[in-house]
């Protein structure tokens, strides 16, 4: 667990930790041990019952109209979270809340569970459209810039460098907005893997630093080439 404090939340926020070690409560001095719920004063552990959030139930992440409705009948927010060793930081595994609010909650979603899912549907067709649209303005921008490319390549380098969720260069803030420097970085990665030995290079212990150096001056090449540089001089 990484201390945070709660401070830096509203008011109305309680942010709820799961225990990484076993430590001793701040103020009864209770054993805390490992996944046990805790809230900090500063940064000081404060044991589930001390917190009194000893009562509360856990709501796992999943459904964001039953999380959202049961913490709004609980009155107050309970975010549980959890610290990432790999990501190096606290990540929301869910919420606490009153059983009675969790509850009526589940009511509420099921008498609307049709109208949310048609709309949801709509949405989902409404998102596809918009990425279909972005992906389509990506590779225009890359013919744009590429103008004597191969036929067609720009549709590929697009779905690569765009595919949701990927985290590429197709995905940033800077790419949506169709800035020339993103189009060119997606445009030099399909040549560095589709036109040079750089794939081969890791087999002979490359590193991938080493190896994006080794094939950079053919990656020049072919892209002053797709600019049509060459046509020029």
């Amino acid at each position: 667990m990484k201390p945070t404090k709660n401070a830096g939340a509203d008011e109305n926020t309680v942010n709820v930790f799961l225990s990484s070690r076993e430590s001793k409560c701040s103020k009864c001095a209770g054993q805390i041990s490992i996944e046990d719920r805790i809230t900090l004063d500063e940064i000081n552990a404060i044991c589930a019952q001390c917190a009194g959030i000893a009562d509360l139930v856990f709501l796992p992440s999943g459904d964001t109209a039953l999380t959202r409705r049961a913490t709004l009948h609980t009155g107050k927010k309970y975010p549980v979270l959890k610290f990432s060793k790999a990501r190096k930081r606290n990540e929301r595994q869910g919420v606490l809340a009153t059983q009675e609010a969790i509850d009526q909650a589940k009511l509420e979603c099921e008498a609307d569970a049709s109208e949310r899912e048609g709309k949801q549907a709509v949405a989902a067709k409404r998102r596809e459209k918009q990425d279909a649209e972005y992906r389509s303005a990506f590779a225009g921008r890359i013919r744009e810039h590429y103008p004597s490319a191969p036929a067609g390549v720009e549709e590929p380098i697009a779905d690569h460098a765009c595919r949701k969720y990927s985290g590429r260069v197709g995905r940033s803030a800077a790419a949506k907005k169709l800035f020339a420097e993103t189009v060119d970085l997606a445009v030099r990665a399909h040549i560095r893997h589709s036109h040079t030995k750089y794939e081969s290079l890791f087999s002979k212990g490359f590193e991938k630093v080493d190896a994006r150096r080794e094939v950079r001056d053919k990656v020049d090449e072919v892209a002053a080439r797709w600019r049509g540089e060459e046509q020029k001089k």
